[in-house]
């Protein structure tokens, strides 16, 4: 079905844009009237695509499950709720999006077969959850679930961007004072000591060493950062043995390592509490779940972990096996399964894990400022020393 680009007006006057798909002019005209818009013009995009949509802000997708939850907990029937929604969402790929899914309900899809046309926008966990709660007469309940984990996932996110971005302007505030330093400044003061004449000591040849090496160099050590990492992305999509090994080394990193596994555990045991609540098998629930952990280490671990299990291991020991879980978290899955309420034992597993993560993102951030600053101190020191101990050895030997 072709792409359409439309330029509309709403009954307020005001302008708006986006795409669609629609057959032709009228088709497009029809789509747009069901949003509340009247088409001014449009244009077409490209012949034919892929349904999948373009990916929704996960606020915006928090919004569309509170309020579609409060709707279907009332009462109101799914295709009605879905329209107020398409008319009260003012972001255009959203609205699209529920039109879409509209016009697809209205075909025959369930709720869930509608969300996995749009795979971007709704993704594995949650297609498998609405499907679940379609089975069991329960989705009101589902999309509460599904509403509280999007909020979870909106806190992970917080963390995993605080994680990254601090230590790395932090870094790149003290890399470039270093290269300023190295490429700038001793330069200039090099040429003033070599005329005291006399025999450098060995901390200050270092000195002149690696300044002559980043002014005759600097493309590499300016550019060289970025053409490894481009090189490791390559290298991750050409070759999943390396994608295995580089995201086993990710978790193994020194101080970010541990806390990216614990957010990593903590999202799995989440997503496969949130399923395994809504009536969804084990292995089931092993398998959805892994794939949304983005770490092939992980994935190979969970995948031994499912192997176990489907030989007839229990749930505890297969998670043993894979070597992921501290014995603190294991005793909890026993305690889960031995009690009937695995579901909430990973729950339990999310929250340590999470309360983790916090505390030592808490703890990385007070040790970065002092950790670099000293860094900083350290190189400063290092070129006064090397910058003023020849001259002070060349003002004591002067005969006054």
């Amino acid at each position: 079905m072709p792409l359409l680009q439309y330029k509309a007006i709403d009954e307020r006057g005001k302008t708006t844009s986006g795409r669609i798909e629609a057959v032709n002019a009228a088709d497009l005209e029809m789509r747009l009237m069901r949003m509340g818009l009247d088409l001014i013009n449009y244009r077409q995009v490209r012949t034919f695509i892929r349904r999948g949509g373009r990916a929704v802000p996960r606020r915006e997708l928090i919004a569309f499950c509170l309020h579609l939850e409060q709707l279907v907990s009332c009462g109101v029937p799914l295709i009605e709720g879905l329209t107020d929604l398409r008319d009260s969402v003012e972001a255009p790929r959203l609205r699209e999006t529920i039109a879409s899914m509209i016009e697809a309900i209205e075909g025959g899809e369930t709720l869930s077969g509608a969300m996995a046309l749009y795979p971007r926008v709704f993704d594995h966990v949650f297609v498998s959850l609405i499907r679940a709660g379609e089975l069991s007469g329960r989705v009101g309940e589902v999309l509460r679930k599904v509403t509280e984990s999007l909020k979870w996932q909106d806190e992970q996110a917080a963390h995993v961007k605080r994680l990254m971005a601090y230590p790395l302007v932090v870094a790149v505030v003290v890399g470039g004072v270093v290269l300023f330093l190295m490429y700038y400044l001793v330069p200039q003061l090099v040429s003033f000591i070599k005329t005291v004449g006399q025999e450098l000591p060995a901390h200050t040849r270092a000195l002149i060493a690696v300044s002559d090496f980043v002014v005759e160099f600097w493309y590499l050590v300016g550019l060289g950062p970025f053409v490894a990492f481009g090189v490791l992305v390559l290298l991750k999509r050409a070759s999943p043995a390396v994608d295995l090994v580089l995201d086993g080394l990710k978790l193994r990193l020194w101080v970010v390592g541990p806390i990216l596994k614990k957010i990593i555990l903590a999202r799995f045991a989440n997503y496969f509490a949130m399923l395994y609540a809504s009536g969804i098998t084990v292995l089931e629930c092993i398998r959805i779940s892994e794939t949304l952990v983005n770490n092939k280490a992980v994935q190979e671990a969970t995948r031994r972990a499912e192997r176990r299990i489907r030989e007839g291991a229990s749930i505890s020991a297969g998670f043993e096996s894979a070597g992921l879980f501290p014995p603190l978290v294991l005793r909890m899955l026993r305690v889960g399964e031995s009690s009937g309420a695995l579901d909430t034992a990973l729950l339990n597993i999310s929250y340590f894990y999470e309360r983790d993560v916090r505390e030592s993102i808490e703890r990385m951030q007070a040790m970065i400022g002092p950790a670099m600053t000293f860094i900083l101190g350290g190189v400063l020191i290092w070129v006064m020393i090397s910058v003023l101990a020849p001259i002070y050895d060349a003002i004591t030997r002067l005969d006054i």
